[in-house]
């Protein structure tokens, strides 16, 4: 059989076309297996499970029963999840001994693929997770990214911006799989190349409550400074030279404020501190944060 023939779109597809593992248990049918004989899905890339989803979950399942069958496929052993893990689980904290279930014959690579396809658009599977999976399952199976996308349905670029937010420090990880910092928070630390800044922003978005837009706005600010040649001084860039005292205050209220701010001086003791904003939202942010 022609895997590649029935992949790339959605969980369906690869459901499309099983072949059969026995004649009394053709592919595809539905009975009744016992909750023990059925083993987790080792490929299964949720590493965490909201106990309150999985409360909510029993408790449907014992007002309204099953409405869709678990997947499965026969093992040596009984039975392995490939679709429905957290029905699993709800199922055997509800005391249910016997659960529906639909029987697939795939292969393991085929495991990894229906797993990743089913929480590629749940909410509750953080971006690291989906980054870990995507990551595993290239490197697993030698294949790039664009057939990976191709495989699962999406862009390519789509699972390249998943995959490099490995690249990541382990503390700015840790607060995307937390939900302190979003997708695009994280996509936005991407364009810095030093972690420790990374890290450092990445404190400035949980404390200050950074939008996306300003953080794109605060590390494309810090690329153009990095890549903008130097240039001779001006007769008024001389005289208003800037002590490293002073750069140094400059770069903490930028910091702080996540936008860029020039201190002008006029003379020995008077001056003015200039904040720059991109739009009323970026504005409106500052107003915010000046009024507290």
């Amino acid at each position: 059989m022609n895997d590649k023939k029935r992949l790339g779109k959605g969980l369906e597809a690869l459901l499309g076309a099983v072949e059969k593992h026995e004649a009394e248990q053709p592919a595809q049918s539905i009975l009744c297996v016992p909750i023990e004989q059925i083993e987790a899905n080792p490929f299964q890339p949720r590493k965490d499970v909201d106990p309150q989803a999985l409360q909510a979950l029993k408790q449907s399942l014992e007002t309204h029963g099953l409405l869709q069958p678990i997947l499965v496929r026969p093992t040596n052993r009984g039975y392995q999840v490939v679709v429905g893990e957290r029905r699993l689980r709800a199922a055997r904290e509800a005391g249910w001994k016997e659960i529906p279930v639909r029987i697939v014959d795939f292969n393991d690579q085929l495991v990894f693929e229906a797993a990743l396809i089913e929480n590629l658009h749940r909410t509750d599977l953080n971006p690291l997770e989906k980054a870990q999976g995507f990551a595993e399952y290239c490197q697993r199976y030698g294949v790039t990214h664009e057939e990976l996308a191709r495989r699962l349905g999406m862009d390519r670029s789509t699972v390249t911006n998943f995959i490099r937010l490995l690249d990541l420090p382990p503390a700015v990880q840790e607060a995307l799989r937390m939900g302190q910092i979003s997708f695009g928070h994280a996509r936005a630390l991407l364009g810095l190349h030093d972690p420790q800044r990374q890290e450092e922003l990445c404190r400035q978005i949980i404390a200050n409550g950074l939008s996306v837009r300003a953080v794109e706005h605060l590390v494309r600010q810090e690329a153009e400074s990095t890549a903008s040649p130097s240039r001779p001084a001006t007769e008024s860039q001389t005289s208003s030279y800037k002590t490293p005292h002073v750069q140094a205050i400059e770069n903490e209220l930028r910091q702080r404020l996540a936008t860029r701010v020039d201190i002008r001086l006029r003379g020995k003791e008077k001056g003015q501190i200039v904040l720059h904003f991109q739009n009323n939202e970026d504005f409106e942010r500052l107003l915010d944060l000046l009024r507290r």
